[in-house]
C-alpha cells in the first residue's frame, strides 16, 4: 500500500484525503491545528506546522513515503516541494516552487526572463517604497509577497494612501515583505483556473472569469469567485498555454497542478500574475469537474506518488458553473445560510461552510472572512452573468 503525506487537513482538503483513501492509499496528514475536520479522515494524523520545512522532513523520514501534497495551500506548497527533493521523491524544484510562492521573487523572474510584467518591486519597510514612488506611475498594487485570496491587497491611487496600504500588506505577510507594482489596465475579465504539467509539459488548461468586488465586496479588488466557461476566444486560450508552458520550462517544473491568475492588457499580452503550484482552492477543482468532467485531485494525487498521468488532456467546458464566496455584510452570530427557492431548486450543487451556528461573523473585506464557498449552476452564460451581478438575491447569510 502506497503512503502518502498530506499538508493540511482542512476542510478544502478533505476532497484529496478522501478521494486517496478510496485510491488506495495509506494516508497521513498533518498541521498544527488537530481539531481540523480533515484528519478524521486519514489513517495517522500528526501535530507539525505545514509551513515548518524541518519538522514536516524530520516528520518524513520516518513515514516510509511514497509522495507529498500540499493541495490547495499556496503556504504548504515550499514544504512539500522541499521535503520530497530531500527524500528523492516524486515533486518539484524547490527554489521554483518557492519562487512562485513569493510575488517579489516571481516578478524579478519574470522580467530578467523575458515574460511580460508590470514595473514590480519587493520591500521590507514603508520608508523604502516611499523613496522609490515617484518612479511608479499610478494607480499601483500593494500587495503581500506571500498571501493568497485577496488577503492584503490594496489599490492606491496616490502617494497619501500608500502608507495605509503597506501597513495592511505587511498585516497578512508571513515574511513581513510587500510588493509593489504598477496596475495592469485588463480587457475583459480576469483569467483565473486551474493547470497540470505532466513530465514538464502543460496538458490541460481549464480557465474561468474571475469575479471582484461589487456585491459584498468594500473595496475594490477584493475575490468573490469565479464563473466557468471562459469568454476567450480558443484563439487567446492558445496564447495563454503557450506562455504558460515556457514559463514551465523556464522553472524547470515537472508533474505539477497550478492555480493560473492571468490578465490580458487592451492590447491582448499576457500576463501571468500568479502562477501557484497547487490546485487552487475555493473548491476550484470540483467546479472544473462539473464543467469538463476531469478530476484533477485525482491527477494531483497520481503525479506526486510517481504514477502515469498521461491519460490527462485537454477537454472543453459544458455548461455554465460558478463558485462564489459565503459571506455576511453583517456582523453577528452566524444562525444559517439562506436561499431563494427556485435558485436552490434549480442553480445549487453544493455549499461548503466552514461555520457552525453562533461562531462570530464578521463584514466581508477579503478570504479571511469567508465562510466557505457555494457551487452553482446556470443554463447560459447570461444567466450565470445575471446570477453573481446579483448574488445577493439568491442567498445571503442569517446572523443574529
Amino acid at each position: 500500500m502506497k503512503r502518502v503525506l498530506m499538508l493540511g487537513g482542512s476542510m478544502q482538503q478533505i476532497p484529496i484525503i478522501k478521494l486517496a483513501k478510496e485510491m488506495g492509499l495509506y494516508v497521513i496528514t498533518c498541521d498544527y491545528l488537530p481539531d481540523n475536520p480533515g484528519h478524521k479522515y486519514a489513517d495517522e494524523y500528526h501535530n507539525v506546522s505545514t509551513t515548518d520545512l524541518e519538522g514536516v522532513l524530520e516528520l518524513a523520514k520516518g513515514l516510509e513515503l511514497d509522495g507529498i501534497i500540499a493541495y490547495a495551500s499556496d503556504p504548504a506548497a515550499p514544504t512539500a516541494a522541499y521535503v520530497a527533493e530531500k527524500l528523492g521523491l516524486p515533486g518539484n524544484p524547490y527554489d521554483s516552487v518557492k519562487l512562485c510562492t513569493q510575488k517579489d521573487l516571481f516578478r524579478k523572474f519574470l522580467i530578467e526572463n523575458g515574460f511580460n510584467s508590470p514595473k514590480a518591486k519587493g520591500y521590507t519597510e514603508f520608508e523604502q517604497a516611499y523613496a522609490d514612488i515617484d518612479t511608479y506611475k499610478f494607480p499601483i498594487m500593494v500587495k503581500p509577497v506571500d498571501s493568497s485570496g485577496s488577503k492584503g491587497v490594496v489599490k492606491v491611487y496616490d502617494k497619501n494612501g500608500l502608507k495605509e496600504a503597506v501597513d495592511e500588506a505587511l498585516s497578512y505577510s508571513r515574511s513581513k515583505r510587500f510588493i509593489v507594482e504598477e496596475f495592469i489596465e485588463k480587457k475583459g475579465y480576469q483569467v483565473s483556473g486551474d493547470g497540470f504539467s505532466y513530465n514538464g509539459k502543460l496538458v490541460f488548461t481549464s480557465y474561468g472569469n474571475e469575479l471582484y468586488s461589487g456585491a459584498g465586496g468594500t473595496r475594490e479588488y477584493v475575490a468573490l469567485g469565479e464563473f466557468w466557461p471562459s469568454l476567450l476566444s480558443d484563439e487567446l486560450k492558445r496564447k495563454i498555454d503557450n506562455e504558460l508552458q515556457k514559463l514551465i520550462t523556464a522553472l524547470g517544473m515537472k508533474t505539477c497542478a497550478y492555480n493560473i491568475e492571468i490578465i490580458l492588457d487592451k492590447d491582448d499580452n499576457v500576463y501571468v500574475l500568479e502562477l501557484g503550484p497547487r490546485n487552487g482552492g475555493s473548491y476550484i477543482p470540483q467546479l472544473i469537474k462539473y464543467a469538463t468532467g476531469v478530476d484533477l485531485v485525482k491527477y494531483t494525487i497520481l503525479g506526486a506518488i510517481g504514477e502515469d498521468c498521461s491519460d490527462l488532456k485537454m477537454s472543453p467546458t459544458k455548461g455554465c458553473y460558478s463558485n462564489y464566496m459565503i459571506m455576511s455584510h453583517k456582523v453577528g452570530k452566524f444562525n444559517r445560510i439562506c436561499f431563494d427557492e427556485d435558485f436552490e431548486k434549480n442553480n445549487l450543487l453544493d455549499v461548503y461552510c466552514t461555520y457552525k451556528k453562533g461562531d462570530d461573523v464578521t463584514p466581508y473585506k477579503n478570504t479571511t472572512d469567508s465562510m466557505g464557498t457555494i457551487l452553482f449552476k446556470a443554463d447560459s452564460v447570461e444567466q450565470m452573468i445575471q446570477l453573481t451581478n446579483d448574488i445577493d438575491k439568491y442567498y445571503w447569510v442569517e446572523v443574529e
